[in-house]
């Protein structure tokens, strides 16, 4: 039985760098993931769904040119050669993640894992009929979508009509309409890519709101931009059944309704993939499938972490990296500790939403007094001139201490922008303070300096 300083189960963001940084450091590491390196985020969410993302968006440029004076005859989009380009990132990038492993002198191994328990060398793992030990653990084993017990939906999913995140990024063909059950960022990407592709697209969402904790005038104006474009929202409606060809649901009176579709994806959240890793062999504790975690990733068990999707904290790549980056420092004994309070959040639509800290309403409910000031978007005089349309930037502070408690924005490069506030938060850095500092110009991120100056 070969010994390890650490095993990493799962080969996710959190997984992989966890070994990476763990194998850079010198400790013998072995990381066993039971699909393809790069975990859900890099083979069947994030990646994939940018990739997507941006061929919609190239599209829509194409259709929308004349209005800069360029002219463009017959665009169109070709699915089979979008999910072809879609791959050969994917593959780029996996492999990318495997020339790391290798460099760092990680042990990979291609199966699922199972904790068998805990014997005087460490924890024992199984996978694929070997054993394995390591003085020390991380569980990186991530998540996987929910799919509630709605008559039709198991049935729907084995005939390959109601999707996951895992299928749809698949698809090789444009449905002339579909239906997404969720209004949260992986439904909302989703209505995105396909609205411009040409399909007729419905949400149907239990809240009153769309884009779940995001602030409530950045989502109404990220559904006011979707309807317009053609995407029918469907709030405070209830799935009730799948058929081939049908998804049934309550509006909100109460009434039963039917929308015909060609396909329903299904995308009202994700779980931690805690079942059937062997959690219960070492005794570690988990809350609602959650393995709950400190603020150096440390499980109840001495030795053992987790990263990731498998805690539930805040299920975002960047999020599993950071933690992975803490518990391994942990591991080395160097003092890190791990913040959630100033984690940007993106949704790649068009236009992009980009949010960081409170929201006017959590910043009430836990008893902040604040001020807040917001701009159009336009007020950067390149967002106007290269056409950004609706789009505002929202800032809360603290009226207290005059420190930022949270920016919310909605318009073109919202994602390149938004971690210039997380600094802000982290930083504790005061209003007047933050003004001071000087952003390039013409840029959009100048929006955010704009605000401050509305506090």
């Amino acid at each position: 039985m070969e010994l390890f300083d650490l095993i990493v189960i799962g080969g996710g963001p959190g997984g992989y760098l966890a070994a990476e940084r763990a194998g850079h450091a010198g400790l013998k590491v072995a990381l066993f993931e039971k699909r393809s390196l790069g975990g859900v985020c890099l083979n069947e969410g994030c990646i994939p769904s940018k990739a997507l993302l941006y061929s919609a968006k190239v599209f829509d440029y194409a259709n929308h040119a004349s209005a800069y004076g360029v002219n463009v005859k017959g665009a169109a989009i070709d699915q089979n050669a979008v999910i072809d380009r879609k791959d050969g990132v994917v593959k780029a990038l996996v492999s990318g993640v495997g020339a790391a492993m290798k460099k760092n002198h990680v042990t990979v191994v291609n199966a699922a894992a199972v904790i068998k328990g805990k014997t005087a060398d460490g924890f024992e793992v199984e996978a694929d009929g070997k054993a394995y030990t390591g003085k020390k653990l991380i569980i990186a084993a991530g998540s996987e979508a929910v799919v509630p017990p709605i008559p039709g939906a198991k049935e729907g999913l084995a005939a390959g009509y109601v999707l996951t995140n895992r299928e749809i990024l698949a698809l090789r063909e444009i449905p002339k309409a579909l239906a997404i059950i969720g209004g949260g960022v992986i439904g909302l990407e989703m209505a995105s890519y396909f609205c411009s592709a040409g399909s007729k697209v419905a949400v149907i969402e239990m809240l009153n709101k769309i884009a779940g904790p995001t602030d409530d005038e950045i989502s109404a104006i990220l559904q006011k931009n979707y309807a317009k474009k053609g995407v029918d929202f469907k709030l405070g409606c209830k799935v009730t059944g799948f058929e081939k060809g049908s998804v049934s649901y309550t509006d909100p009176e109460g009434k039963a309704q039917t929308l015909a579709c060609d396909y329903a994806l299904m995308s009202i959240g994700r779980r931690p993939s805690s079942a059937g890793i062997g959690l219960e062999a070492i005794g570690v504790y988990t809350e609602r499938g959650a393995v709950k975690t400190d603020d150096h990733l440390l499980t109840n068990v001495p030795d053992v972490y987790a990263v990731g999707d498998i805690n539930g904290k805040l299920m975002l790549a960047h999020t599993a990296y950071r933690e992975a980056e803490v518990a391994v420092n942990h591991i080395l004994g160097k003092k890190d500790t791990m913040r959630y309070g100033a984690i940007a959040s993106v949704i790649y639509t068009n236009p992009e939403v980009g949010c960081v800290g409170e929201t006017e309403e959590s910043a009430k409910q836990k008893g902040y007094t604040i001020k807040t000031a917001k701009l159009p978007m336009s007020y950067s005089g390149r967002y106007l001139a290269e056409g950004g349309g609706d789009g505002i930037c929202k800032i809360i502070a603290d009226a207290k201490t005059n420190k930022l408690l949270g920016v919310h924005m909605i318009g073109s490069y919202c994602s390149e922008i938004i971690y210039g506030a997380a600094q802000m938060i982290e930083s504790g850095m005061k209003i007047e303070n933050l003004k001071a500092l000087v952003f390039p110009h013409p840029t959009v991120c100048e929006i955010v300096r704009e605000t401050l100056f509305e506090l």
